[in-house]
């Protein structure tokens, strides 16, 4: 019964990838919005009702893409730290290469990262289990910084008199132990750290940035001083 059932869940890992891959084939030609579960069905050559029991809607499916891609790029954030860390790598070094291994990601991916990062999909809203995922890249970028601040310190950013309750609010929810001043900091180097990838990835730096590698480089070390991490 054992070696049935394993067979069974065999096939099941199968098709679901198998679903997943020509989705993401036809984000990449037709965009999320008209990612539909018939089309799909049609190109793996299988009848509707059957994709429906892997996945129940457009919806599901969509979110298992997009809860793919943020563990994907989540990963390669992780996995850049973790070297660089083990390279004894300052805590400003250990940003960029985050930064680095995002945009990398990005490039590689464009269409998934267009899906997390992009435009809002029509008539689709995320549920609560993208959360964890969706802050793989975040909270390593906190980790980076919570470290150099219980080590060398951190150099506080300004913060306005009329942002600081809403800067412990932040701090309270998602980055503890941190002083506000440098949460308020965090949610803005983030934000544009996805600027500045989807700039390049979208095509807003055409005939205005050349070296692209080097400008991001620079600005990704310009986002660590402004959160307070000190010169490596």
């Amino acid at each position: 019964m054992s070696t049935v059932r394993g067979a069974r869940e065999r096939a099941r890992i199968e098709v679901t990838a198998a679903i997943k891959d020509e989705a993401r084939r036809m984000l990449a030609a037709e965009g999320a919005a008209k990612l539909s579960l018939r089309a799909v069905a049609r190109e793996l050559g299988m009848v509707s009702s059957a994709l429906y029991r892997y996945f129940p809607s457009r919806d599901e499916l969509l979110t298992a893409l997009i809860i793919d891609a943020y563990d994907s790029v989540g990963a390669a954030a992780e996995q850049a730290d973790a070297r660089a860390h083990a390279a004894d790598a300052a805590p400003r070094e250990r940003w960029t290469a985050v930064c680095e291994a995002v945009r990398a990601w990005a490039l590689d991916h464009p269409h998934e990262y267009a899906l997390i990062y992009g435009s809002p999909v029509p008539g689709y809203s995320a549920p609560a289990d993208t959360i964890a995922p969706a802050s793989r890249v975040a909270n390593t970028l906190i980790g980076i910084v919570r470290a150099a601040h219980a080590g060398r310190g951190l150099a506080l950013p300004p913060l306005p008199a009329a942002l600081r309750p809403e800067a412990v609010r932040m701090t309270a929810d998602f980055a503890e132990g941190l002083p506000p001043e440098v949460t308020a900091a965090l949610v803005a180097a983030w934000a544009q750290l996805v600027g500045l990838i989807s700039f390049e990835l979208f095509g807003q730096f055409n005939r205005v940035v050349e070296d692209r590698p080097a400008f991001f480089a620079h600005a990704a070390d310009q986002l660590a001083h402004a959160v307070g991490l000190p010169a490596a």
